[in-house]
């Protein structure tokens, strides 16, 4: 056995050890004294946690319309009353801990037994309290894991050997335990991060009297913010030195100045159209690119738009500052378009403004303010007379005919019903015969 790992070796020193322990408790006085407290211990618990949780359950359930944040609270504490049961275990086994070992000056036995309350307290909490998939991933494969070696009484060796273990990255010098402990905080902290600016987020967003412009840049900045002191407080966790960001901060300034201008100048772009206020989400626009759609979403590096027809089109957000961007929604909820028709030469032209100016303010989504339906001679064709109606409604024509269809079927129903021709293109050809 002269070449197997240090590691096993250390193992079958430790089975050996724990061997020779469980004969020596099997053939001890003392120790079967200490197994029959711990047995009293647990029978007690079980008494008194039976008792405390219907004390708690009748005092802390809300009633069932009770509803908000408070109710809430009360409805979750109730599922951490499966572990009453072995942390009163625990505080029992404590003083029966401290008795024997002042009468017996041993307690081994019923020092395991109170760590092992703890393991069961630690299963219970994972498979009774916790329900978020992530956080139930993380206490089966690490806290019940160390819990278990706690009861075994090996967790404070194993941190020692872990601890003494270096890990060497040029200037940055950390050890093994430091890395795991910084794996653990770090997916709990990112996970706590994220469920508070999820939170964060669908607060601020409920505050309707903030413009959204105002609501999206408070959303970012928090963002940023709670992910900003996860990431600095995991390096202290780690015990990785501050100062040694500023290396990376450096290399990244450089990146930012070679090769990432673009991703830069779209998230300086992005606040400012943030803090401007004057593109924002919800509202139609149209770019000299001829992209347009409504704004549906507004993102560090770009804004995302969604046409009639339900595409998205993302367009970085350095456009909306260099380019030219027409805006229908923020000048206000009033918009002017337009419809052309045509009659016949054979019409009495002075009779078609009333007729389709009457016609299409009846329709209910024409408006009279700022101005009513306006109908306008534009030109003489070579087969009709050609007109313009101007009218306004209140919103956007976003999709095709959204408007344009019912003010066409308007006009054509008013000029049909007074019997107004629209005519189709005409020619005239003369024949010429030729002289014999």
């Amino acid at each position: 056995m002269g070449g197997q790992p240090e590691i096993l070796g250390n193992v079958m020193v430790w089975l050996d050890e724990a061997g020779q322990m469980a004969l020596g408790w099997l053939t001890s006085p003392a120790a079967w004294s200490q197994f029959a407290l711990l047995v009293v211990a647990f029978l007690a618990a079980r008494v008194i946690a039976a008792k405390a949780t219907r004390a708690v359950t009748k005092f802390v359930t809300p009633a069932e319309d009770k509803t908000g944040m408070i109710a809430s609270l009360r409805r979750f504490s109730l599922r951490f009353l499966p572990l009453l049961l072995p942390l009163i275990a625990y505080g029992l086994t404590a003083l029966g801990e401290a008795f024997t070992r002042s009468m017996f000056g041993s307690g081994d036995v019923i020092a395991f037994g109170k760590r092992l309350f703890i393991f069961i307290a630690a299963r219970l909490f994972v498979e009774k309290v916790l329900t978020d998939g992530f956080l139930r991933l993380l206490g089966k494969y690490v806290l019940i894991p160390v819990a278990a070696l706690y009861a075994l009484g090996v967790l404070d060796l194993i941190m020692v050997k872990l601890e003494e273990a270096q890990i060497v990255l040029g200037n940055i010098q950390f050890s093994v335990m430091a890395l795991i402990r910084g794996v653990i905080a770090g997916a709990i902290l990112f996970w706590m991060g994220s469920w508070s600016n999820r939170q964060s987020a669908d607060y601020i967003k409920s505050q309707k009297e903030l413009r959204p412009a105002t609501r999206e840049l408070a959303v970012k900045a928090t963002e940023i913010l709670i992910f900003g002191a996860a990431f600095l407080l995991l390096m202290s966790i780690m015990g990785i030195d501050l100062t040694a960001i500023a290396v990376l901060g450096g290399a990244l300034g450089v990146g930012i100045g070679l090769g990432l201008q673009q991703i830069a100048a779209n998230f300086i772009s992005g606040i400012i159209l943030l803090v401007e206020g004057q593109t924002t989400v919800g509202d139609y626009v149209e770019l000299d690119g001829g992209e347009k759609g409504t704004i549906v979403k507004m993102t560090a590096r770009a804004c995302i738009l969604e046409t009639f027809d339900g595409k998205w089109i993302v367009v970085p957000n350095e456009h909306f500052i260099t380019s030219r961007v027409v805006n229908y929604s923020d000048a206000g909820s009033a918009n002017r378009y337009e419809a052309e028709f045509s009659v016949s030469y054979n019409t009495d032209i002075n009779r078609i403004p009333e007729i389709v100016e009457k016609a299409v303010a009846a329709l209910p989504f024409v408006l009279e303010k700022p101005d009513g339906p306006d109908c306008e001679l534009t030109g003489f064709g070579e087969s009709s007379v050609d007109f313009v109606l101007e009218y306004w409604v209140n919103g956007i024509d976003d999709g095709k005919n959204k408007y344009r269809s019912p003010v066409l079927f308007a006009i054509w129903n008013a000029l049909k019903a007074e019997g107004i021709e629209m005519p189709f293109p005409q020619r005239v050809v003369h024949l010429k015969q030729a002289h014999e």
